[in-house]
């Protein structure tokens, strides 16, 4: 208890310090938010898991962005799924540069020979010499921009995901957690579009809730038009109530921080070449990675034909296997 009190008085010593040097009146900033442990058993009933609660205090003054360019985390990670590129590029970096020179040197001899009528013999071989030399350097200068594209378009794509993990979500009105934290937990499917699209992706769900419950799929509905879509979900036969939280299950996530949300939306939007008005959905893979997305409603069958579901004989086996990163 002591520490706990101890580094929340510090935190707020720091904070109180950093927003003084930056607008230069002194101005006390601090979110502390005191967050439980995530009840994976409300995701996946049979799961056993001891999560300890947290304390996470963070100064308003240093909040960072959720879209504030490339991080470091990014950059390790491209690394990791991509060790040999860093070689490569300096390697090819190394030819254009002796080839560079080459030509140069190839360059000179050929200027001195077309001046100097006694080294006319010399010509030919000049000429075949900065050929070949620019032949080189052409050709390990597209290498190098072949690797250095799918090195930007792969940066690009771990910010985006990396963003994405640290947008909010609410689980009920005390629990307040980042995408992150549903990371090997459950899949979601992020749901965009007016109030009216919300309802009626509702609807075309629950055929498939209890096969979308079994893969661990989970729906966070995010309105653009500012409303609360309204969900029904009582549907009166004799088992409704298993349904019923079963749908409860599946669409229970709501975002926090629309304006945050809205953001990477709009950048994925513009990326994809999509209508800022169009209703999409994202699909994720277990992981957190994104494993399909479009405009329109969500595809609920072919969640359920394309997923394995969290339980049983291929479980194990098949974690992650939810198709290929986009």
């Amino acid at each position: 208890m002591a520490m706990v009190v101890v580094t929340t008085v510090s935190s707020i010593i720091r904070c109180s310090y950093m927003d003084h040097r930056r607008s230069g009146t002194p101005r006390l900033k601090l979110y502390s938010t005191l967050i439980p442990p995530i009840d994976r058993a409300f995701f996946l009933p049979q799961s056993k898991t001891r999560v300890f609660p947290s304390v996470s205090i963070t100064c308003a003054a240093n909040k960072p962005s959720s879209s504030s360019g490339i991080s470091s985390t990014a950059k390790i990670r491209s690394e990791v799924l991509s060790p040999f590129r860093t070689v490569r590029m300096f390697f090819y970096l190394a030819f254009i540069a002796s080839g560079s020179l080459g030509g140069l040197i190839a360059l000179s001899q050929l200027i001195g020979a077309l001046t100097n009528a006694s080294r006319a013999a010399e010509v030919p071989n000049s000429v075949s010499g900065l050929g070949i030399d620019i032949a080189a350097v052409s050709l390990f200068s597209f290498l190098y921009s072949i690797d250095n594209n799918a090195k930007n378009t792969q940066l690009a794509r771990l910010s985006r995901e990396e963003n994405l993990s640290n947008l909010q979500l609410r689980v009920d009105e005390k629990r307040v957690i980042p995408v992150s934290s549903l990371r090997g937990i459950v899949r979601l499917v992020i749901v965009a579009g007016p109030s009216s699209f919300m309802s009626e992706s509702f609807k075309l769900s629950q055929p498939y809730t209890e096969k979308l419950v079994e893969r661990g799929i989970v729906v966070v509905p995010f309105a653009t038009d500012g409303s609360n879509p309204e969900f029904d979900f009582n549907d009166g036969s004799e088992e409704g109530g298993v349904i019923d939280n079963k749908r409860k299950r599946l669409w229970q996530l709501s975002p926090v921080y629309p304006a945050e949300w809205s953001k990477w939306l709009d950048e994925q939007k513009k990326i994809a070449k999509v209508s800022p008005e169009s209703p999409v959905y994202l699909s994720l893979r277990l992981d957190g990675r994104v494993r399909g997305s479009g405009v329109g409603y969500p595809p609920w069958n072919a969640f359920v034909v394309q997923i394995p579901p969290m339980k049983g004989m291929w479980s194990g086996l098949l974690d992650g296997m939810d198709g290929r990163v986009l």
